[in-house]
């Protein structure tokens, strides 16, 4: 006697719902017979709801016509697929899992099993790593912090006491005036980018138009640079293909906006009229990746300090804080980026951020079932 399909789910159940992973049973069709409560509770449905509805409910829309139809290719006629997803809650709420399937057979049917593992969760695991790390740069910060602040208080007491002796017409009163307000303005700013530094918030991932975000960035800073006279250059012409990533908008504006700051800041030493100031922006991409360059020809670094440029409150000027890069990495990272600097002391600086487009590989774009390929 054939053996059903309840009866083969219903000899899994019992260790399944054991596994600490979303688990999903289908038929060679993609319907929906078995879903454990770990994948209930991943894309938000009660006990039972997600079963006989396709997989595809929780595949985006734009994942229907290729992705979906080649991982269930690879599934029941291959080795199966392994990769990171995007899909969707019932909510309709985006989440990144890491997939892996495969194809059994019992009583004569096939069935294909999908394996989900939520990526903000497997990283939980190297972020658990790095914790004794990020106390000890932590600790760090906080000792840095002391110092930071500790010297502007000093001269915020000691110009004040000479400001008393000064008043009322003084000229030295009002340079002393002067440093009073330039310390604390100082302080301020070291407070906020602490704050902004401590507070960066975790990503809120969405379909975005690269470009469109360096645009804007540009726009937000396109004021200071035309008081400190700094040309903007923006070139596309080697960004091929698609434009779309699934980023944090935010995110990336804020380590863009640093690394023009930075930018601008380098012109500091450098002569009038013996450079142009110009920080010219680059983008360019590919089938696997999107990167974005921004480069000048300021004091540069020198290769003794280009090791340390990401540490915080790390600075060759005593009037700066030096978090800006320290936040643009954070913020590039936490888009799942990699930044780099290139630099050489007199001749100029080149920040590289790379995006990998692995969710947009060919799996992705194009059938690679045999038969809707001919």
């Amino acid at each position: 006697m054939e053996t059903t399909k309840a009866e083969i789910l219903g000899s899994r159940h019992p260790l399944l719902e054991m596994v600490q992973v979303a688990f999903i049973i289908t038929d060679v069709h993609a319907k929906i017979l078995y879903a454990n409560r770990h994948a209930e509770r991943l894309f938000g449905y009660v006990k039972g709801e997600i079963e006989r509805q396709r997989i595809r409910a929780l595949f985006l829309e734009e994942d229907q016509t290729y992705f979906l139809p080649n991982i269930i290719y690879l599934t029941a006629y291959k080795s199966g697929f392994e990769g990171e997803v995007l899909l969707r809650q019932k909510d309709g709420a985006k989440i990144f899992v890491h997939l892996s399937t495969n194809a059994f057979k019992e009583g004569g049917e096939i069935f294909l099993a999908f394996s989900l593992h939520e990526i903000q969760r497997l990283k939980k695991l190297e972020r658990e790593r790095l914790e004794g790390q990020h106390w000890t740069n932590l600790g760090k910060m906080v000792e840095e912090i002391a110092h930071q602040v500790r010297n502007p208080i000093v001269s915020l007491g000691g110009f004040t006491k000479r400001l008393q002796k000064a008043l009322p017409s003084s000229p030295k009163g009002r340079y002393y005036l002067n440093q009073i307000l330039r310390e604390t303005r100082r302080l301020e700013t070291l407070i906020q980018r602490v704050e902004e530094y401590v507070l960066i918030p975790r990503p809120t991932f969405q379909k975005t138009n690269i470009l469109e975000v360096i645009e804007a960035a540009l726009r937000a800073f396109s004021e200071k640079a035309t008081e400190t006279g700094i040309l903007l250059n923006l070139e596309t012409r080697t960004l091929k293909g698609d434009w779309d990533l699934f980023i944090d908008k935010g995110l990336l504006m804020k380590a863009i906006s640093h690394i023009l700051e930075n930018s601008a800041e380098s012109f500091t030493g450098v002569l009038s009229g013996k450079r142009r100031k110009t920080v010219n922006v680059a983008l360019w991409g590919n089938d696997e990746s999107v990167g974005i360059l921004i480069s000048d020809r300021g004091e540069g670094i020198s290769k003794k300090n280009l090791n340390h440029i990401f540490e915080p409150f790390f600075s060759t000027r005593p009037d700066q804080v030096g978090l800006g890069l320290t936040i643009a990495k954070r913020a590039v990272e936490e888009n799942m980026g990699n930044i780099q600097v290139e630099s050489r002391s007199k001749k100029g600086t080149t920040v590289t951020i790379v995006f990998p487009k692995d969710r947009r590989r060919k799996v992705r774009r194009e059938s690679i079932i045999p038969e809707l390929r001919e």
